[in-house]
């Protein structure tokens, strides 16, 4: 079944004014009062209203003022925002749903990022006092299912309980990898976890499909 999008608010709000533009009620050369009072009309924040009238004047249907509001310019740009824009409100909303996710995802790689530098700083305090922080080297066999997979996308720690600090390339050693990182053949995972997490990552890089 095909699931219904409803438009985002500011969206709906340009689309409401243009049409009362569009039919007069609110004439041109006439000020749109308060972004307050619209907000509360509207049940909305200043901001969603702010975005509202921005989309109205990028198409010459309002002119914002700062300090002063907007003052409707053109019925006829209003008739053409409706005519252009109101079709297309479905994909425009889920253009915007996209942009929020995408920054919410970032929002969150970021964040693991964060987590896995301060456990590598964790390992190395443990050290200097004397108190090594268990770490276990996992081996990337040449014929591991996870090759060419990042970590964001196995779920490691969910699947392990471990956490890849480290990754051994060659003579290269990636420190903290995010999980955008992929695992190559040939490669050394070094795990911070408890002996049950390392037999789980071993388990992990050499099961079959």
């Amino acid at each position: 079944m095909k699931q219904t999008v409803v438009p985002s608010q500011y969206l709906q709000i340009a689309l409401d004014l243009a049409t009362r533009i569009s039919k007069g009620d609110l004439p041109e050369g006439s000020r749109i009062y308060g972004r307050s009072l619209m907000a509360s009309e509207y049940n909305v924040s200043p901001e969603t209203i702010r975005r509202s009238l921005r989309l109205l004047a990028d198409m010459k249907v309002v002119e914002v003022k700062p300090q002063s509001g907007a003052v409707v310019l053109s019925a006829d740009s209003a008739r053409r925002y409706i005519e252009n824009f109101g079709e297309n409100a479905e994909v425009r909303t889920l253009r915007a749903e996209l942009k929020s996710l995408m920054q919410q995802y970032g929002e969150i790689t970021h964040r693991l990022t964060d987590v896995v530098t301060a456990l590598s700083k964790s390992q190395e305090t443990f050290a200097s006092a004397e108190r090594p922080f268990p770490n276990y080297e996992v081996p990337v066999p040449a014929d591991s299912p996870l090759i060419g997979q990042s970590i964001g996308a196995l779920k490691f720690w969910q699947s392990t309980g471990g956490t890849i600090v480290a990754i051994r390339r060659g003579q290269t050693v990636i420190l903290s990898p995010g999980p955008y990182a992929e695992l190559y053949g040939g490669d050394v995972i070094i795990l911070v976890g408890n002996p049950a997490a390392a037999e789980a990552a071993n388990r992990l890089v050499t099961a079959k499909e």
